[in-house]
């Protein structure tokens, strides 16, 4: 049996900021379980611009953004396993994982961190009709096969759903030489930021089909053709607005699911909104001293917030360790309302707010002037205002508690509310 202060399970960018953070603030004994043959995670395969714009006040690409924190990783003294899968984590922090070299290893830990990520909805997820041929893959797939081993995906090319990942495919497919033909969308509103909106469909043209999805694929070993119609307010199609596109690849960015796979093993309670495990002020699940951050938590759309949310998670995880977190009765739940769909966390305990603590939250639909209500009972906190929210685009809202009477605060809701005279 090995014995680590902290176990982190995954090298990502959650991961590894996790790590760093809890050497920072005392922790000495750390381990980072990576499955894949490097460090860095999904950022390796996203070689566009516009990461670090928060955390760095500097543009850099994926890798150039993952390479500052494997660096510092290792200057640290942080150990990592790589090619190691981890099997299961239980409730008592025991982690069990195997690797070639090493066969199977069974870890004790006295805080584990969950930095898994999210995986990319399937064709089989979502059911779309039609005959079975190659050419038919997730966005994330094609990214790898373009950016990491040099393989096109196709020359003529539809896109079903318009998620960053979707976007940004649709812009680097064009600039290696494919016709995108467009990219249709279920929702009355893209998925994806803003700027990806801009940047990779309207700067080159490619049409965005909004409340449409596909309804036919066509083709034997290859796909031929793909059918997609517009759906009406119950997202049914509507008969006799079906176009036609003659392709030979269809991608789809269709929504991500946070990885719990291990938190279930772990009985860890997952929330039905995020998929992700339920987490308090200090991103420790409902398992005491199993900590989770990043997109196994709930799916962000830009990995400054990941590394932000994990450096939290990090420092907790040390706090817990070394016996500075609290752990009282008084629990208080944290809820979105009236037009925000969820919050994180979802929980916090009062002993535990010294300071300023961040909520992270995303809306129900497309909002313009409304304000972010922060209520502790029928008691405002805080409110502020947003000239345009919408559901690709995360929200968060910092509550200041060091002058509060946190004996006396209820549960706390955050809502949507329409400005007067807009």
């Amino acid at each position: 049996m090995l014995n680590y202060e902290i176990v982190v399970i995954g090298g990502g960018p959650a991961g590894l900021a996790a790590a760093i953070e809890a050497k920072k603030n005392g922790a000495k004994d750390i381990l980072v379980l990576e499955r894949d043959l490097e460090l860095g995670g999904i950022l390796q395969q996203c070689i566009h611009n516009g990461f670090g714009l928060h955390v760095f006040k500097e543009e850099l690409t994926g890798p150039e953004y993952a390479e500052r924190f494997i660096q510092e990783l290792k200057d640290m003294g942080i150990e990592y396993k790589l090619d190691t899968m981890v099997l299961e984590v239980s409730d008592e922090k025991i982690v069990r994982a195997m690797n070639q070299e090493e066969g199977i290893l069974n870890i004790r830990a006295k805080a584990v961190i969950l930095a898994m990520g999210c995986r990319e909805r399937t064709r089989g997820a979502i059911r779309i009709p039609g005959t079975r041929p190659a050419g038919v893959m997730t966005a994330g797939t094609a990214q790898r096969f373009v950016n990491m081993e040099g393989y096109m995906t196709g020359k003529r090319v539809l896109i079903l759903g318009s998620g960053d990942i979707g976007l940004i495919m649709a812009r680097r497919l064009t600039l290696e030489g494919a016709e995108v033909l467009g990219v249709a969308e279920l929702m009355p509103f893209s998925g994806g930021l803003n700027r990806n909106i801009v940047q990779c469909l309207e700067d080159y043209d490619i049409p965005l089909h909004l409340q449409h999805t596909v309804v036919d694929i066509e083709g034997k070993d290859r796909v031929e053709a793909v059918t997609i119609a517009q759906v009406d307010q119950r997202y049914k199609p509507i008969p006799g607005t079906e176009k036609r596109f003659e392709c030979d690849t269809l991608l789809l960015s269709v929504g991500l699911i946070p990885e719990n796979e291990l938190s279930k093993s772990a009985g860890i309670t997952l929330d039905n909104l995020t998929a992700g495990p339920r987490v308090n002020e200090a991103m420790e699940t409902s398992v005491e001293g199993v900590f989770a951050c990043g997109n196994v938590v709930h799916v962000h759309d830009l990995v400054d917030w990941v590394t932000e949310e994990s450096r939290k998670a990090g420092r907790n995880a040390a706090n817990y360790v070394a016996g500075k977190l609290q752990n009282g009765d008084n629990k208080i739940s944290v809820q979105g309302i009236n037009g925000v769909r969820y919050v994180v966390p979802q929980e916090i305990r009062p002993e535990n707010l010294m300071g300023k603590t961040e909520f992270m939250m995303r809306v129900d639909g497309v909002y313009q002037n409304v304000k972010l209500v922060a209520k502790s009972g029928d008691t405002v906190l805080r409110s502020v205002k947003r000239r345009h929210v919408a559901p690709g685009e995360m929200e968060n809202l910092v509550l200041d508690f060091e002058n509060m009477d946190r004996n006396t605060m209820e549960n706390l809701t955050i809502e949507l509310v329409q400005e007067e005279g807009a």
